[in-house]
């Protein structure tokens, strides 16, 4: 089953300015990337095409925890076909990190999913990388996995 986008909400270390020697963004950087993922979790619920058309870059490309990849293009259309619904995302963690023009945010969360007939729950933790473009920050690409259970 395709996952198409996490939200990532409650936890996060805004705030952290520094790792090694680089330096990272600023607050307000940092509080954009939250209200972007804030909104691409909305319009994930809602599955709003129009909010998630401007939260993805044109570019964007998701691998799900199979490895197999998504572009922008077949997540909007997955959601246009109603192949996928997300009724509830609970984030369970996230830090932010900025570099300059790019970011990176390391997530949890815990989805309630409709697909192919049948609503699961699922767990994933993700990487999505974000770059600033015309003074605005689009999802560029993301990779997912399931914890392994203890």
């Amino acid at each position: 089953m395709p996952r198409l986008y996490r939200g990532i909400r409650a936890m996060t270390n805004i705030g952290d300015k520094s790792v090694g020697n680089e330096t990272m963004g600023n607050e307000n950087d940092e509080e954009q990337i939250l209200a972007l993922h804030e909104a691409g979790d909305l319009a994930l619920m809602n599955a709003d095409l129009a909010v998630l058309e401007r939260i993805f870059a044109d570019d964007y490309v998701q691998y799900n925890e199979a490895g197999e990849p998504f572009t922008k293009q077949d997540v909007l259309e997955n959601f246009r076909s109603g192949a996928i619904r997300y009724p509830s995302i609970v984030s369970t963690g996230r830090r932010i990190r900025v570099f300059g023009d790019t970011a990176v945010v390391h997530g949890s969360e815990f989805d309630e999913v409709e697909a192919g007939g049948e609503r699961f729950a699922v767990r994933y933790v993700y990487l999505d990388v974000l770059r600033k473009r015309h003074g605005e920050w689009k999802l560029v690409a993301s990779q997912l996995a399931r914890p392994m259970e203890k």
